[in-house]
């Protein structure tokens, strides 16, 4: 298979769906030709957050939805400090945790950039407190590694592996396995 037609997307600029057609086009005919040509086109999608100084990966079939830190919450009593409160989402009671303070690496401030990201599961329905989300990433699988890299906010035992790119290392975080944590399904004072 040949190369894909050259569009010069300059000529273009004027006219912003036409724009978004001809890189579409683009984008389809490299994937075939990567695809023609053996190469590999299979990818890993996530969702990038930061946690203190840390950048990590979560599944994106994790998460439910990315939501702002409610205005308002409502402390349990008797919860550890690092559950939040309770938020009204929608009608529905969601338990919000600071995900940097359940794992020791001090309290996340509540800042502009501060998310919460809904976990995926009906069984534990919680909301995961981080201090900023960039959105989803994409590596092809080949960019995978079994190896855990250091941290410095101890969370090891959660991480899955990571991605490498251009000397950038994004460990996964799993949370499917912070979720089996007995722990973290005991949030009440002891």
């Amino acid at each position: 298979m040949n190369a894909p037609a050259e569009i010069d997307l300059r000529a273009l600029a004027g006219k912003p769906f036409d724009l978004l057609q001809a890189i579409e086009r683009r984008c389809l005919e490299l994937v075939q030709v990567s695809s023609a040509d053996g190469g590999e086109t299979s990818e890993w999608v996530g969702i990038g957050f930061k946690m203190g100084e840390e950048t990590m990966l979560v599944i994106r079939d994790d998460i439910r939805e990315v939501m702002m830190l409610p205005d308002s919450m409502s402390r349990v009593p008797g919860a550890k400090p690092w559950v939040r409160g309770l938020a009204n989402l929608r009608g529905h009671l969601l338990p919000i945790v600071d995900l940097r303070q359940y794992l020791g690496g001090g309290v996340t401030k509540e800042s502009r950039a501060a998310r919460v990201l809904v976990l995926n599961s009906r069984e534990f329905p919680v909301g995961v407190l981080v201090d900023e989300v960039y959105g989803f990433r994409r590596f092809l699988n080949s960019e995978f590694s079994a190896d855990i890299p250091q941290m410095a906010i101890r969370c090891e035992r959660y991480l899955s592996g990571a991605f490498a790119r251009n000397n950038d290392f994004w460990p996964v975080f799993s949370m499917s396995t912070l979720l089996a944590t007995q722990d973290f399904q005991h949030a009440g004072e002891q």
